[in-house]
């Protein structure tokens, strides 16, 4: 498996469409396999997010301070994220609005990850070495391997406390 930090985020974001393609074909009344689906996007994202947020935009912010407002952008995008999580961990998958937000929750992720790869990692990759991608590739991978599951894990917890007191 590539180390290249942007490889390794792209993949994530093909498990992530793949979620949300899950979600959206199970049908109206399917509240089983959608809250299942969830959980897992839920799992994926939290994990996603933390390397991101943890390794992968302080060192471009650090090594690209020109992108420093795309970095911004992309904290604020991942702050909606885990508002939305947030909330959906606490709804069940019959409740009112579980299929709107969890529909809210996939468009704005959706949106996040389109920026990111047509304008974002084309600058990354642009602006920084491959050695460098595949340093901070293995710091990621290390942060994988301690990265919060659930968004009630502290590590995650404070990062949405921090979110939502922002």
């Amino acid at each position: 498996m590539s180390t290249d930090a942007i490889v390794m985020l792209k993949n994530d974001h093909k498990e992530i469409r793949k979620l949300f393609r899950d979600f959206e074909k199970a049908g109206e009344n399917a509240t089983v396999e959608k809250g299942r689906t969830v959980t897992k996007i839920i799992e994926v994202l939290t994990v996603h997010t933390y390397l991101e947020n943890e390794v992968m935009y302080p060192r471009v912010r650090e090594l690209l301070p020109d992108l420093e407002d795309d970095v911004l952008e992309s904290y604020e995008e991942h702050h909606v994220a885990d508002v939305l999580v947030m909330e959906l961990v606490g709804m069940k998958p019959d409740a009112e609005r579980f299929d709107a937000k969890t529909t809210v929750l996939i468009e704005n992720v959706r949106h996040h990850i389109e920026e990111e790869e047509e304008e974002w990692f084309p600058k990354v990759r642009e602006g920084l070495s491959r050695t460098t991608l595949q340093e901070i590739g293995t710091a990621m991978e290390k942060a994988r391997k301690k990265a919060p599951r659930s968004p009630a894990q502290p590590s995650a917890l404070k990062k949405t406390v921090d979110a939502v007191l922002s």
